[in-house]
């Protein structure tokens, strides 16, 4: 049976160069979120590791999804009854990486997602390090019937994805991010976010690293676009609940996934 609601925590830190340093944190702020009744946990892209500029290092440190960081957010599921997700640099071949998002539970791993869209903009060259995910099946998983929705960071900026995630099944979007600061962007990143869950009448769950690397603004929107949980630009976590109903009275009243005429295939 569905749940009346869903509480999620998005949890703003800044991931450092020390993958043990980055497993204490979490540690810490998934105790907290429990303990505010947060039943999904949502950490940012990177959390696992990160270095700012990006680097070789990344491939140095990269884990496989069975590895000590999977292993940690597991034991931690497990000990706060809770779902996480969570950013993976994960080991790819050649000395790349893979940009991972990670939702695992005490059972183990719920959904894989693999960034799609690179970052290749605004001056940075992601693809420089990292191999992109391939595209197809949409990452979704469930929490207390809830259906949620995978994405990363730069894939806000396509909203294929997103509509890909709600064909799924998806009634709330998980993004995870490390969204680079710079002009104009911390109000790309909160419009992008209003307008994905506008127009997918879906939830949208975003946390991302604080300033000064990332905006800020890890942010819960309702299926209406209206900002319902928020913290600012500091490290911080942010509690809000998610209601299946809202998005099923949302849908009713506003039919757009109903209504549309094109359907989204991959190149």
């Amino acid at each position: 049976m569905t749940a009346v609601t869903v509480p999620v925590a998005v949890c703003q830190f800044a991931p450092v160069a020390d993958r043990a340093a980055n497993r204490e944190r979490i540690g810490d702020l998934v105790a907290q979120a429990a303990g505010r009744g947060a039943r999904l946990v949502v950490l940012p892209e990177y959390s696992s590791y990160f270095v700012d500029p990006l680097d070789e290092t990344l491939a140095a440190n990269a884990e496989g999804i069975d590895d000590a960081f999977a292993a940690h957010l597991r034991e931690l599921a497990d000990r706060h009854r809770v779902v996480i997700v969570a950013g993976l640099v994960e080991r790819a071949a050649a000395g790349r990486i893979r940009n991972a998002l990670l939702a695992v539970d005490a059972t183990g791993i719920l959904a894989v997602y693999r960034k799609q869209h690179l970052y290749d903009a605004f001056g940075q060259s992601e693809s420089r390090w990292i191999e992109a995910g391939e595209v197809g099946a949409a990452a979704t998983f469930a929490v207390d019937g809830l259906t949620l929705g995978l994405m990363t960071c730069y894939d806000l900026r396509f909203p294929e994805v997103a509509r890909t995630l709600v064909d799924a099944g998806a009634e709330a979007l998980v993004v995870p991010a490390e969204w680079v600061r710079g002009p104009l962007k911390e109000h790309h990143w909160t419009t992008l976010l209003a307008a994905r869950a506008i127009e997918n009448t879906a939830y949208v769950v975003a946390a991302d690293h604080p300033t000064p690397v990332g905006v800020g603004h890890s942010t819960v929107v309702d299926p209406q676009g209206v900002v319902i949980a928020g913290v600012g630009t500091g490290e911080g976590i942010a509690v809000a609940e998610l209601d299946p109903a809202a998005v099923a009275r949302v849908r009713e009243v506003n039919p757009v996934l109903r209504l549309r005429r094109y359907r989204v295939v991959p190149r």
